[in-house]
C-alpha cells in the first residue's frame, strides 16, 4: 500500500529528475552546548556561532554539513539511536584518530579486519556522543584496454 499523496507534493516530486535532498545540519542536545561546539568546531576547522544558549557550527567546507547544538532537555538516553560517521583519506585514519583523542575524544574500539573496503575506528566525544572516524579503500585503477 502506498503513502497518501500530500497536496502538491506529488506534482512537484514528479517534475524533478533527481532528489534534491542534503545534510544541512546534525543537531546535539548537549550538557554545555559552548564546550561541545568548542570540541567539535576544532575537530572540523569551523567557527562557532553562538546564540542565547545555543551554537551553530557552519560547514567548515564547500558541500560539508553543520551541525546546531543546544542545551539538554532530558537524562541522555542509555542507547544512542544515531552517531556520525566521519570519512578520512585511506591511510590517514590512524592519524586522524590521534588528533581527535588530543582534542578530547575518547578510544571506543577499531573496526579493522570486518571488511575489505573499510576500516573504522569508534570514538565518543567529551559528552558521550559516538562518532566514527572511517577511510574507504581507494577505487581500483580501472583496467586499460
Amino acid at each position: 500500500m502506498s503513502p497518501p499523496a500530500v497536496s502538491g507534493v506529488a506534482d512537484s516530486v514528479a517534475g524533478m529528475t533527481g532528489h534534491q535532498i542534503t545534510l544541512g545540519a546534525f543537531n546535539l542536545e548537549a550538557q554545555d552546548p559552548t564546550a561541545l561546539a568548542a570540541f567539535w568546531a576544532a575537530v572540523t576547522g569551523a567557527t562557532p556561532s553562538p546564540g542565547g544558549e545555543s551554537v551553530y557550527l557552519p560547514p567548515a567546507i564547500s558541500g560539508g554539513f553543520a551541525m546546531f547544538f543546544q542545551p539538554r532537555t532530558a537524562p541522555r538516553p542509555a542507547h544512542q539511536a544515531s552517531h556520525l560517521d566521519l570519512t578520512v583519506p585511506w591511510g590517514s585514519r590512524q592519524s586522524e584518530v590521534e588528533r581527535l583523542v588530543g582534542l578530547g575524544a575518547t578510544f571506543k574500539w577499531d573496526v579493522l579486519k570486518e571488511f575489505d573496503h573499510v576500516q573504522w575506528t569508534t570514538l565518543a566525544d567529551p559528552e558521550g556522543n559516538l562518532f566514527c572516524v572511517a577511510e574507504h579503500l581507494p577505487a581500483k585503477a580501472s583496467p586499460t584496454a
